[in-house]
């Protein structure tokens, strides 16, 4: 008979089972087969030769187990003396088990693995999904660096190394021979970030963020990274994406803790979104990282927080391993240089080298806002007027070694790179309000100018716009993009004004020059608080004085002042003047009735502007 297609199948089956069950018979009996098997204990040599005699004395017994029980009650009511016998044979027998068995090979220690959140290709992949209109939205909260990321995974080998050689207390890298300090400034060159402006407080009255914990679903682990990637998965790029992209970005990448989640205190400086590009984000980060270090060391918790992303980046930056040569091309920020290609080959020549920190430290400083051409310009021939540099050759340099051959590196005013000293005395570069309208060429290292510029850029007030630019850039947008959303007024004259109950200020322009004000209505427990701002860098020197009056039958109440400048809404209840209307002034509607009249600068006298900001 001729067995068909299924009976042929179940026998191949039954054949391949069946070398299965041998193969796992002949790993058993191998495990079994130890060459020189470690020795048993005394109960064993006790229990042995109780069962044997046992077994004969009672043959009636259900077998090994009831003679195994009883083996253990003799020999639990035996005293020292009567175990003595056993106990020395086994002592003998384990002696000569160490003196006659060979020594083992320790086993390897199991290499120690980095736990971080800390995930730049999970925010890589959201980047991809963003639409032009987020893309401009994040650029306008100071996060624009951040769409040309393009290293997706962490070395982890090179951060541990790193971690290792971090010293928290002086915030520096203890590698090749030198201590390297860490600096907003840094975080800056490498991610991006700025590393000027307020500070960044992430703690406050847990009632100020309760309607933003509810909407984010925030429990004690903090805010899902799952939620907010849906979130910024919608098309919307209003103040909800903005908060949620700065939420992911932090919790992700930038200042990630040991926790799955984002921390909801990050909520805290994200009540108002106009003012995010405002915060000093470099020292955040850095101020991040070394606390997230310093507790995982210690022992406070397992993962490892903090941006270390930066800190790969940073030492890709400040060593080189391609010896002697020109200075390499300036990326700003350094963020946008590191692929997974570039990684990789860097990667491959620190194994050629042997291993990490065989490089030499390169001190090369790269300036945010400055277009490398002009900057390779300067170093490859600077003219004596904006630049002036000094070579000291150090005892290993020969004097007739040709001194256009050696690299320059700068970093600071003063540093020693190897046997070369640099000292760069003016480096001139553009003010990186450039894109506002400013043309002026700054010190980049005595920089004051910035601090003064009048092209400092300003946001748009109204919720859900993005646009950021100069003073005189904003009136024009204003005028052109929400002419209806405004109320527009002269000079020195009265203005009658109502603000409704929900209506948190009101913006005012002016006809002669377009200049924008804020109307800002707060609320305390007695009554609301108005004043007037000036939408203008904080550094402008224009000053314009306003009155306000509210009224009620025969009774009125009148403020008189100096309008301050905001670069946009102002957030929170900064420390000026205030008019406080008590909830009695309000009519039947619940509005707000004033006059508001503000005096051009141009009219008033510097006396007049003095004894009221004074």
């Amino acid at each position: 008979m001729v067995p068909n297609g299924g009976d042929t199948a179940q026998v191949k089956r039954k054949g391949e089972d069946n070398a299965v069950l041998e193969e796992k018979r002949r790993k058993k009996k191998k495990m079994k087969l130890v060459a020189n098997p470690r020795p048993a204990c005394s109960w064993v040599y006790f229990s042995r030769e109780f069962i044997k005699e046992y077994s004969a004395s009672h043959p009636e017994s259900s077998g090994l187990k009831a003679a195994t029980k009883a083996a253990s009650e003799v020999w639990k009511s035996m005293s020292l003396e009567e175990k003595a016998k056993y106990t020395n044979r086994a002592r003998e027998v384990w002696d000569n088990y160490l003196s006659t068995t060979p020594t083992r090979a320790p086993k390897p220690r199991k290499e120690t693995k980095l736990v971080t959140r800390c995930s730049p290709g999970r925010l890589f992949n959201v980047l991809q999904c963003l639409t032009l209109e987020q893309k401009a939205a994040v650029k306008s909260m100071g996060f624009g660096s951040l769409l040309d990321l393009k290293c997706r995974t962490l070395r982890r080998s090179l951060c541990l190394w790193l971690l290792e050689r971090f010293n928290t207390a002086r915030r520096s890298l203890e590698i090749c021979g030198e201590s390297i300090p860490l600096s907003p400034k840094d975080v800056e060159l490498v991610m991006g970030l700025a590393a000027s402006g307020k500070d960044v407080v992430n703690s406050g009255p847990d009632d100020v963020i309760a309607d933003l914990r509810h909407s984010y679903n925030a429990t004690n682990h903090g805010i899902s990274v799952r939620l907010l990637e849906e979130r910024l998965a919608a098309p919307e790029a209003g103040e909800d994406f903005k908060r949620s992209f700065v939420l992911y970005a932090l919790g992700i990448l930038l200042s990630p803790t040991a926790r799955l989640d984002v921390s909801p205190s990050f909520l805290h400086f994200l009540t108002n979104m106009d003012v995010v590009h405002q915060y000093n984000w470099g020292k955040f980060v850095l101020d991040r990282l070394v606390r997230e270090v310093s507790r995982f060391r210690q022992g406070k918790q397992r993962a490892v927080g903090g941006c270390l992303l930066f800190l790969q980046l940073f030492y890709y930056e400040s060593i080189s391993v391609e010896g002697s040569g020109p200075l390499a091309t300036a990326v700003v920020p350094c963020l946008s240089s590191w692929g997974e290609e570039e990684i990789t080959e860097r990667e491959r020549r620190e194994r050629e080298l042997g291993g990490y920190g065989r490089g030499e430290v390169i001190c090369k400083e790269k300036c945010l806002d400055m277009e490398f051409s002009e900057f390779r310009d300067q170093l490859n021939d600077p003219p004596a007027a904006s630049m002036n540099t000094t070579v000291t050759h150090g005892p290993s340099f020969g004097q007739d070694q040709n001194q256009e051959d050696m690299p320059v590196f700068i970093r600071g005013e003063n540093v020693v790179c190897g046997d070369i000293e640099v000292v760069v005395d003016s480096v001139r570069v553009a003010c990186r309000n450039k894109e506002y309208g400013c043309d002026e060429k700054v010190d980049y290292i005595n920089n004051n100018h910035e601090e003064t510029c009048t092209y400092a850029p300003c946001s748009c007030p109204l919720p859900g716009c993005n646009f950021v630019g100069s003073s005189d850039q904003l009136s024009l947008h204003f005028s052109s993009k929400h002419w209806n959303s405004g109320r527009r007024f002269r000079y020195d004259s009265p203005l009658a004004v109502s603000l409704e109950m929900n209506e948190p200020f009101l913006v005012l322009q002016a006809e002669e020059d377009g200049v924008l004000f804020l109307l800002n209505k707060g609320v305390e427990n007695i009554g609301n608080t108005v004043m007037v701002t000036c939408i203008g860098p904080s550094s402008s020197k224009e000053r314009f004085l306003y009155d306000l009056v509210s009224g009620r039958g025969s009774s009125s109440l009148r403020l008189k002042s100096v309008a301050q400048n905001f670069p946009g809404r102002v957030e929170g209840f900064p420390s000026m003047d205030f008019l406080l209307i008590p909830f009695g002034f309000l009519n039947s509607s619940g509005h707000i009735n004033l006059d508001v009249c503000i005096w051009s600068s141009t009219e008033l006298g510097a006396d007049c502007l003095d004894q009221y900001i004074t």
